[in-house]
This record gives C-alpha cells, sequence and structure tokens, in this order.
C-alpha cells in the first residue's frame, strides 16, 4: 500500500520551468488523476513520481519515507506507458513475468502470478502469443498486467488509453476502473482526457502551466470549478460564458451581459440575468463573466418568463440529445435538449437559464465567486 506525498515540487528543462511548487497528496488506495492540455506537466510529474526523472526541487514521500533521490527501480511502483512497451520477441507471457524474473523471482512464482494476473485482465487464453499478433486492446492489457504482476504499492498510468480508438477506450476505461477496485493499490493516472478523469477517478487534479488549479473529487470539479480554465477544461460539451458586470437594480443583483447583437441594439437589450454570490462581495469594478453548462440551458419555441429570443445558429443531434447552439446577444451559447428538435437555421427561439446552476468568474483572474448550492440557499 502506499500514500504518495509530494512537497513544494518543481520541474525545470534548459531554464524553463515546467511544474512549479506543486503540493498534493494521494491517499492510499486512492485512483487520482492528473489532467491537463498538452504541455501543462502532468506525465513530467508522474515520470519525478516513478524516479525516471528527477525534481529540481521539493521532495516525493512514499508512505512518509522520502524518496526523491531512489532510482526507479527502488521505488515501489509500477509503470504503465502510453506506448505499452512490450517486447516484440517474448510472448505475452513472458512480457508480463520479465519484470519478476529480473527481480530472480523462482520460476513458479513467476508463472503463478503471470497466471493470476492473465486470469485478472482476461488474457489467460493469449499467453504464448507475441506482441504483434494481438489488437491494441489486448496489447494494453498485457501492458496493464506487466504493471499489476509485481504488485507493487502504486500503478502509475501514462495516457494508456490515447492510442486506441473511441470504443475501445470506453472498455477499457471501465476495466481498468474495476482493476482498481480488484488489486486495492494506490493508482496515479494521466489523461488529457477530461471524460477519462470524470469517468474513472477518486480525485481529479486540473493542471495549467505546471500548477494545479484544482484538485477534488470529479462531482465538486464539475459543480463547483475554482475558476474559468477549470469550468472550461472540465465538461463535455464545455461550460458556455458570457461576459458581462454586476449591476444592483431595486436591491437585487443582476448580471447584464455586455453584448450588444446586432447593430443598432441597444445595451439595454442585453441579456440580464438575477444571480446570488455566496459571501456576499462581487469584484470592485463588477466585471465578471457568467458560466452556464449546456444541460442548464432551457429552449422554448414561445416566450417565457426570463427567456431571450435568439436565432438557431446549429443543431448537432447525439442521439438521445440534441447540442443546439443559439446566437443569443451576440454570444453563441449551446443547449444540450432532448429529441426531437425541429427548429431549422436562423429560427427564433427562447432561451433561459438554470437559476440554481449558474457560476460566475471575475472577468480579471478567472478566480470563481461560487454561487451557494441548493441546499445552502435560505
Amino acid at each position: 500500500m502506499a500514500e504518495v506525498r509530494l512537497e513544494g515540487i518543481t520541474k525545470s528543462f534548459g531554464g524553463k520551468t515546467v511544474v512549479k511548487d506543486l503540493n498534493l497528496t494521494v491517499e492510499d488506495r486512492e485512483f487520482l488523476t492528473l489532467v491537463g492540455p498538452s504541455g501543462c506537466g502532468k506525465s513530467t510529474t508522474l515520470r519525478m513520481i516513478c524516479g525516471l526523472e528527477r525534481a529540481t526541487g521539493g521532495d516525493i514521500y512514499f508512505d512518509g519515507k522520502p524518496v526523491s533521490w531512489l532510482p526507479a527501480n527502488k521505488r515501489d511502483v509500477a509503470m504503465v506507458f502510453q506506448s505499452y512497451a512490450l517486447y516484440p520477441h517474448k510472448t505475452v507471457g513472458q512480457n508480463i513475468g520479465f519484470a519478476l524474473k529480473m527481480m530472480r523471482v523462482p520460476k513458479a512464482t513467476i508463472a503463478e502470478q503471470v497466471l493470476k494476473a492473465a486470469r485478472t485482465l482476461d488474457i489467460e487464453d493469449l499467453l504464448d502469443r507475441k506482441p504483434r499478433e494481438l489488437s491494441g486492446g489486448q496489447r494494453q492489457r498485457v501492458a496493464l498486467g506487466r504493471a499489476i504482476v509485481r504488485e507493487a504499492g502504486a500503478y502509475l498510468l501514462d495516457e494508456p488509453l490515447s492510442n486506441l480508438d473511441a470504443q475501445l477506450r470506453v472498455l477499457m476505461r471501465a476495466e481498468i476502473k474495476r482493476l482498481h477496485v480488484d488489486v486495492a493499490r494506490t493508482f496515479i493516472y494521466v489523461t488529457h482526457d477530461q471524460v477519462e478523469a470524470m469517468t474513472m477517478s477518486d480525485r481529479i487534479a486540473v493542471m495549467r502551466d505546471g500548477v494545479v488549479q484544482q484538485c477534488a473529487t470529479p462531482e465538486e470539479i464539475y459543480e463547483r470549478p475554482a475558476n474559468r480554465f477549470v469550468a472550461s477544461f472540465m465538461g463535455s460539451p464545455p461550460m458556455n460564458f458570457v461576459t458581462g458586470e454586476l449591476q444592483d437594480v431595486d436591491g437585487v443583483r443582476m448580471f447584464r451581459s455586455t453584448a450588444t447583437g446586432a447593430v443598432g441594439r441597444g445595451r439595454n437589450q442585453a441579456l440580464s440575468q438575477e444571480v446570488t454570490l455566496y459571501g456576499g462581495e462581487g469584484p470592485a469594478d463588477g466585471k465578471v463573466v457568467l458560466g452556464v453548462r449546456p444541460e442548464d440551458v432551457s429552449l422554448s419555441q414561445t416566450p417565457l418568463p426570463g427567456y431571450r429570443p435568439g436565432k438557431v445558429f446549429v443543431a448537432e443531434p447525439l442521439g438521445p440529445d440534441v447540442l443546439v447552439t443559439v446566437r443569443l446577444d451576440g454570444e453563441l451559447v449551446k443547449a444540450r435538449v432532448p429529441t426531437p428538435f425541429r427548429l431549422g437555421y436562423d429560427s427564433t427561439v427562447h432561451v433561459g437559464f438554470n437559476q440554481d446552476r449558474l457560476h460566475l468568474f471575475n472577468a480579471s483572474d478567472g478566480q470563481a465567486l461560487q454561487a451557494p448550492t441548493r441546499e445552502e440557499r435560505p
């Protein structure tokens, strides 16, 4: 078992800092995912945990013991690489058992452990094949088997599904999530795919430019994003954003968009929306960005109180839902609505936001101005 703790970890390459003062604790048996765009430092962080890269500054601890200066083969971890890194001339069984052979484990024990890992991953009938005879999904299972056969304290997975097709990725992420339950070990997973992060993780650490923006459960990341970057990165399709400012109107705090839409439309015709801030005050200049997720946008063919007219820009069928993009006061706003949706392009549609599901962000720094949850409302 392993608790992994990073304290003030920094990593620089050629004078460029790619990981900046990272502090993170991964609990024993937790599934934590590092997610973020390419170049954000997530894979470098994983390689420092493994020992394949040495941190420029800071310390790494396994179960409270410092390991920063230990080589990779002295750390109680197993790594699964994006490229699988299988030996082409060895059979599946030999690939899975190779690490145990290097550790001089007795042959009988190796055979027993290889068979156990193969049964866990449902590849028992593939043990005599070579990697070239396997599909992409089967190769991925072999790479996982090579890791779990060691029974390490922590398993580190660096974008292991990125080379698979979409359907196989869905299957494999379910299998990896189940594998985490079966082996009861610490998993640290790296991906740029926010759907993988949301569906597999106990907690998610969202990274940008080498800095963790937020580390929380998938539910909290989605419901209470710490800033505009997290809100935009986590969610598919992404959150809608409307720029504007806060105004007090007859004692009610209102958001007013600054978009003017069509030529000649006055600002007083722009989107207005009552909002409630958690803790009271907004930014001094009142400039904010309102965020609302597509599933919290409603459409109506007829006018309704609080709804504003817009024009259908495009409609994208998603099976049970339709993703409708509406031009609203000069902004493009996406709504996820049930099928059927039969309005054509440029048709007038009326748009409403779910009052209980609005997000506000400071326009200057993007930090969230949290609104209370439904349970916290008076």
